[in-house]
């Protein structure tokens, strides 16, 4: 059986806990996996000010979609400033990838906002997602869900980071 391999997609700065769980669970589980930066250079940082260089930026992965089988959406500090950055090029970008995977069925992972991303992309409709409480009035399709972690058809979401340890087994899982 053919592993399948995953996008990670990470804001500038990124939620590095969120960040390091799933890359953690992708190593330890060997499934292939290539970080894609949400910004013009392949250095971003953490929340917490530690530099990190990707593998690429989300301009590379825009058009390429079909090279993976799922993607991530590793939130952070950056989503609260998205509505003023929205028309920023690699936002624009990083929502045209994300609608991308929607449409052709992948796998769509996420925690935090990643949730209302997926249902602004059009990738969320009908489907239950678990999101950081103070966005459950943003969402327009997706449904919000109290639970600590959803997994809908080809979405598995997280309400934030400290309850991501609840969805990685099913991800793990789905990406075998």
């Amino acid at each position: 059986m053919m592993k399948k391999k995953v996008a990670v997609i990470a804001v500038n700065p990124v939620n590095g806990s969120g960040l390091f769980q799933y890359l953690e669970a992708f190593f330890e589980n060997n499934i292939s996996y290539k970080v894609f930066a949400v910004a013009e250079t392949t250095e971003i940082q953490t929340n917490s000010g530690i530099t990190l260089r990707t593998d690429d930026v989300i301009a590379s992965l825009k058009g390429h979609e079909e090279e993976f089988d799922a993607l991530v959406f590793a939130c952070g500090d950056a989503m609260p400033v998205f509505r003023e950055n929205a028309s920023a090029p690699y936002n624009q970008d990083m929502m045209a990838v994300i609608a991308a995977f929607g449409q052709q069925g992948k796998i769509l992972i996420g925690h935090c906002v990643g949730g209302m991303l997926f249902d602004f992309a059009g990738a969320a409709t009908g489907k239950k997602v678990a999101v950081h409480p103070l966005t459950r009035p943003a969402l327009q399709q997706a449904i919000a869900s109290e639970e600590a972690c959803e997994a809908d058809g080809n979405l598995y979401t997280a309400q934030t980071e400290n309850t991501i340890g609840a969805l990685i087994g099913k991800v793990v899982e789905a990406l075998r």
